[in-house]
C-alpha cells in the first residue's frame, strides 16, 4: 500500500485513491454537522468546540453565508474550508454580475463539488479535507434545498443529513425520526439529532435557521438553551409515561 498512498494521481491495484480516503478520514475526525430541510425553512447545526477563555468566540464560525439565500456548514479542516468558502462566494457574485440573477443552490453545490474533484486529479495538490452541507432557497421556485459534498467531489440532495464525527449515529436518528415539519419543529429535530452525540447540551451547539423571507439567522445561546430544555422536558415526560403503571379499566 505504501507505494500508492504517496501520489494523489496514482490508483492502487484494487482501485483506491488513498489520499482521497485519508481526506474522508479527516472529515470523520471533524466536528459533527447536521442539516435538516423543512417545508418553510432549512436548519444547519454544528458541534462547537469550547473556545479558550480569552478567545473571541464570534471569530470561530462553522456556519457561513455564501449569498443572501445560501449558507454552508462544514466538517473537517477549517483552513481548507476558508479557501473553499471564499472561492464559492466569488463565484456567487460573479454569477450575479454576469447573468444578473442569483445562483441556484444546485449550481453552487456543483461548483464546489467540481472544485473538490479537481483537487483529486491534479499532481502537486492534495484533496480538500472537508465535507460540506449546503442549504438555501431556489430563487425561481422558492423551494428549500439541502445538498452534501465530500472530498472526492461527489454531491447529492437530501431531506436531512449529517457529516463529521459520529455522523452515522446522527443519520440513523434522522432516518428514524425525520418527518416533513415546519418552523420550530424543524429546529428541534436538528438539535435533538446533535444532542445524540454532543455532550453538555446547548452550550456546545451552534444552530442557524435559513428562511426565504429573512435569510440566515444564527440562534442565540439563550434560544438554543430554551429549546434544549424543552426537548429534555419532553424526554422526561415520555420516560415517566413509560414507567407509569397501566390504568385499570
Amino acid at each position: 500500500m505504501a507505494r500508492y498512498d504517496r501520489a494523489i494521481t496514482v490508483f492502487s491495484p484494487d482501485g483506491h485513491l488513498f489520499q482521497v480516503e485519508y481526506a474522508l478520514e479527516a472529515v470523520r475526525k471533524g466536528n459533527a454537522a447536521v442539516g435538516v430541510r423543512g417545508t418553510d425553512n432549512v436548519i444547519l447545526g454544528v458541534e462547537k468546540k469550547s473556545t479558550a477563555k480569552l478567545q473571541d468566540s464570534r471569530t470561530v464560525r462553522k456556519i457561513v453565508n455564501l449569498d443572501d439565500h445560501i449558507a454552508l456548514a462544514c466538517a473537517g479542516l477549517k483552513a481548507d474550508a476558508r479557501v473553499l468558502i471564499n472561492r464559492a462566494r466569488v463565484e456567487c457574485q460573479s454569477h450575479r454580475l454576469t447573468v444578473e440573477d442569483p445562483v441556484t443552490v444546485e449550481y453552487i453545490t456543483r461548483y464546489i463539488a467540481g472544485l473538490q474533484q479537481k483537487y483529486t486529479q491534479s499532481g502537486g495538490v492534495r484533496p480538500f479535507g472537508l465535507s460540506t452541507l449546503i442549504v438555501g432557497f431556489d430563487p425561481y421556485t422558492g423551494a428549500p434545498s439541502l445538498y452534501q459534498t465530500d472530498p472526492s467531489g461527489t454531491f447529492s440532495a437530501w431531506k436531512a443529513n449529517a457529516t463529521g464525527r459520529n455522523s452515522n449515529s446522527i443519520r440513523e436518528f434522522l432516518e428514524k425520526n425525520y418527518k416533513e415539519t415546519s418552523g420550530t419543529e424543524t429546529v428541534k429535530l436538528a438539535i435533538r439529532a446533535l444532542l445524540e452525540v454532543v455532550e453538555s447540551g446547548g452550550k456546545n451547539i451552534e444552530v442557524a435557521v435559513m428562511t426565504k423571507e429573512h435569510g440566515l439567522r444564527q440562534l442565540e445561546e439563550a434560544e438554543i438553551d430554551a429549546i434544549v430544555a424543552e426537548i429534555e422536558a419532553e424526554k422526561a415526560a415520555a420516560e415517566a409515561a413509560k414507567k407509569a403503571p397501566p390504568k385499570e379499566t
